[in-house]
This record gives structure tokens, sequence and C-alpha cells, in this order.
């Protein structure tokens, strides 16, 4: 005889939880003034893991400018870790007394971002973007260069208070293709005159050496040198003429060379440094940074073509598709016929009761159309000025 088995109630399956549910995902604020010290092989180890990152989010520059640009108390770090594990970072700095915050980097940087793991970029923008210290009416977030393909992107998007974006400083960037497919973008005459010159660059005997960690202090100072000569006579910047920067140039560019997120070339001629070129490396696009010439040797090369085909080589050999040409629009520049992308400014604020972001909305709105009326009447004005003279 067959014995029926006797069975229990029937209990629902269980949906098997999903790795995302089991994640772990915390935030900080730290804000002591050794923070980025305290948290350095962390940094490094997401900003190789941000494809968008640049060399101004990499910890070497970020905790050189702090010592030598930092006002005591006022760093604020906004931290993003899933399972222990760093995935979302922000360096920022209180801008005044009243919670404003702001971007490290002042006007030394030409492009501002986070730092968001590209595994996880969506989640980790949004928890950095609940965890920044915005809460209070008068508190407001103010970004300036940032790309329009950085990650704190992200973070505007999943931000639910007031934001405002508005169009920053002009970059241009060019292919990192070879130097004889660059000229084709160049008109006929100008393409021959320029291979005339390269064709002399060659035959010249300038020796490029790029420097090795160990040689960059030495090889900043020329830099500075080298500098100072060539815009003796039209206005340096006056910043680049201090001791504190010096210092952080060649402590950022020490640790980026060594990390191989920049090179430093150096061009010598019958022995003698002429010219030495600062160019940083990201995965989206390699930068010229800062150069110094002598000016004997502009009246013997192309300089523009000298830094530009060590640029171009450098940033080709390491695999990188852009070589940007960062900020400004000089005349140099220009004859490469670049492309242009404008970097943005970004304002947030806490809820739609923000006045601090409002007002500094309403004052960077202010600022920029002050910015585009002298552009578009300045010259007309001049042009009135000289007329004026000739009666």
């Amino acid at each position: 005889m067959k014995l029926r088995q006797r069975r229990g109630p029937r209990v629902p399956a269980q949906p098997a939880r999903c790795a995302a549910d089991r994640e772990q995902w915390s935030a900080e604020v730290l804000r002591a003034d050794d923070a980025l010290d305290r948290v350095a092989d962390d940094w490094d180890d997401l900003h190789r893991r941000c494809a968008t990152a640049t060399a101004f989010q990499a910890a070497p520059w970020l905790r050189s400018w702090w010592r030598g640009y930092g006002r005591p108390g006022a760093l604020v770090l906004v931290l993003v870790r899933r399972d222990g594990r760093l995935v979302g970072a922000a360096a920022l700095r209180r801008r005044g007394p009243f919670g404003g915050l702001t971007n490290l980097g002042a006007g030394l940087v030409d492009f501002t971002d986070v730092l968001l793991d590209d595994d996880c970029a969506d989640r980790a923008a949004a928890e950095l973007a609940a965890a920044l210290p915005l809460h209070r009416p008068w508190h407001s977030l103010e970004l300036r260069e940032v790309h329009p393909s950085a990650a704190v992107q992200r973070v505007y998007a999943h931000w639910r208070g007031r934001r405002h974006r508005y169009a920053d400083s002009l970059c241009q960037y060019l292919p990192a293709v070879p130097m004889e497919e660059l000229l084709k973008r160049l008109p006929g005459k100008t393409a021959q005159r320029s291979r005339v010159k390269l064709r002399r660059i060659a035959q010249s005997g300038v020796v490029v050496h790029s420097a090795t960690a160990e040689e960059v202090s030495y090889t900043v100072g020329e830099l500075l040198r080298l500098h100072m000569l060539q815009w003796q006579d039209r206005g340096v910047t006056p910043e680049h003429r201090t001791a504190r920067f010096a210092a952080h140039l060649t402590e950022s560019t020490t640790g980026l060379v060594a990390t191989g997120r920049a090179v430093i070339h150096r061009f010598e001629l019958d022995g003698e440094v002429v010219a030495v070129n600062l160019v940083i490396l990201c995965a989206p696009f390699g930068g010229l940074y800062m150069y110094g010439a002598h000016p004997r040797l502009r009246e013997k090369l192309d300089i523009a073509g000298l830094l530009f085909g060590a640029a171009l080589d450098a940033v080709r050999a390491a695999g990188i598709p852009q070589l940007s040409l960062l900020r400004g629009q000089e005349p140099y520049k220009q004859r490469w016929r670049p492309d242009q992308l404008p970097n943005q400014r970004l304002v947030l604020g806490p809820g739609r009761l923000a006045p601090a972001a409002a007002a500094r909305a309403l004052r960077v709105r202010a600022r920029i159309a002050v910015v585009h009326l002298l552009r578009t009447r300045m010259p007309k004005l001049k042009e009135a000025l000289a007329q004026r003279r000739l009666r």
C-alpha cells in the first residue's frame, strides 16, 4: 500500500537578491586639512578607473595645489564608497563664511571634475549628489571649467535642487594624427609654409629630451626661466613669478611624470636648453599646459611647430585620441584650425528656495553679459577712436 506524504503549507518562492541589493553604499564628508593626504592612494586608484579624469583631478596635482594655495579649514572632500571601495569623490573648498563651495585649482586648472568609477558611474553620481553638503538656503556650489562630457555632468543630472549651466572658457582640440595628416587641415599655401618650417626644425639639430621624475625639478626651473624671458616684453602672468607657483608646479609635475600622467620636454640646441614644454596626459586627451622658449630661438625656428610636433608624438605614443590646446585663443593656436568646444560653469543650490545659488547664478549671468558686450563693442570703439585721431 502506497503511503501519501503529508506536505506542509506552500511557501511562495523568494526572488534571489541581486548583487546591487547586497552592496553596501556609504558616503562621508571630510574637512580636515590633511584629508587629501590620508586618502591619496584610494583617490589615485579611483582616478585610474574614471575615464573622464584629467591630470587636474589626480592626487599629485590636488595635494600640491592645496599645500600651496589652500586656506586652513576650507577643504571639503565628499567621498562615496561601495563595499568599502572608493567609487565617487569630489575635492571642493569653501569660498567664504556662508557655505559657498567651489573647485580646487582656481585659475590654474583648465578642467574641473569629480571622480566616478566607470563600473558604477550613474549610481555613484546619484550617491555623490545626495552627499553634497548643500542643505541651507545660503549654500551654493559653483564649478568652473567643466568639460561637456565630464563625470560631474552625471552629478548635475541627479541634482534635485536648483541648478544652472553657463558657457565658460573656450577650449580647442586637434585630432592626434601624424603631423602630415594634421597639415591637411590648413589651406594649401599655409600648409606648404608649415612643411618648410618643419623641415627647418628637423635640420636644426634640436634635441628633444623627455625629463624623468628625478629631472623634473631642474626642468621646471628652466621652463619658468624661459617663460619669463619670452613674455618679458608683453607682460607675464603675475602668479607665474611667485615662489608658491614654482613649488606647486615642481611638486605636481614630479608626481604626474612619475605616474605617466604628464611629460615635460626639454629642447636643447648646442648643449643649451632653449625651450621646455609641459604636456598633461589623460584618457580623453593630452594637453599643452605651459611652455617657455628663448626669444632667440624664435628668430631661427617655428616655436609652435617645434612644440606641437613633440606634444603630438607624446600623445600618440600614449594612445590618446586628441591633443587639447586647452584654454585660450592665441594666434599660434588658430593657425592649426582647431575644433572649438567651450567648457561649462555649473551652479548648484539646495531645493527650490536657494537664494545663494540664485544670486551666484545672477552674478555669473551679469559677468558673461559684460564680457560679451566688451568683446562686441570694443572693436567698434577702437575704430571710432582711430578715426577721431585721423581728424
